[in-house]
């Protein structure tokens, strides 16, 4: 048996001091009366983009899911897995979220695989393709209207155009839905520059991204 990583081990008692035992009452709280999150963030499980660092945010404070470039199917009840899915559902019907984000990043891998189809290439990539073929409509859309552009403009297009695509998707959830169309939740999207360390906000109405 392989021993536990030790960088692990260390970073895991550098927490426990410093965070854990200065929030005791907290976490006592938290284990007691369960976790009552506002927000529901959706963001890619690169490991450069942590949603709690960005918004510095403590425990019980966000709702989080993490896959491969933040990306949300569209409802569908058929197959046998759903993890994406049954974290939204959690998040609406049992903790009553007000407000789902969904955030793409910079640089993101599964963003390029889909762009310039990389992952299709590879045999041994079994799940990520067909992950990320539920970008091939925006792929198209953005190499058309791209013609131009430099390949990091063509991803950074990609990757905005990615949210638009998973909030079209969330849409689809009927529970999603009704809940938006009587005002008691909010979707919203955005975009982190790892570089930069700057975060850009979907202006729904405009179709557009600003900074915040």
């Amino acid at each position: 048996m392989s021993s536990f990583p030790e960088t692990l081990t260390d970073r895991y008692r550098r927490f426990k001091h410093r965070i854990f035992f200065p929030n005791a009452d907290q976490y006592e709280e938290l284990a007691t009366y369960g976790q009552n999150p506002e927000i529901m963030l959706i963001s890619c499980c690169d490991s450069r983009v942590d949603p709690e660092t960005i918004f510095n945010a403590m425990p019980g404070e966000l709702f989080v899911v993490r896959n491969v470039a933040n990306l949300i199917p569209p409802y569908e009840t058929g197959g046998k897995f759903h993890g994406v899915s049954a974290g939204i559902e959690f998040a609406v019907l049992n903790l009553r979220v007000k407000h789902i984000v969904i955030m793409g990043h910079s640089g993101c891998g599964g963003i390029k695989a889909a762009l310039d189809q990389s992952a299709a290439i590879q045999t041994e990539a079994m799940f990520i393709s067909k992950w990320m073929s539920m970008l091939d409509d925006a792929r198209l859309s953005v190499l058309s209207s791209h013609q131009t552009s430099t390949p990091e403009e063509k991803l950074e297009a990609l990757e905005k155009e990615g949210v638009k695509t998973s909030l079209k998707n969330l849409r689809t959830f009927p529970f999603v839905s009704e809940r938006e169309d009587k005002g008691k939740l909010n979707l919203h999207g955005a975009h982190f520059n790892i570089q930069k360390g700057s975060l850009s906000i979907l202006n729904h109405s405009r179709g557009e991204y600003f900074p915040l």
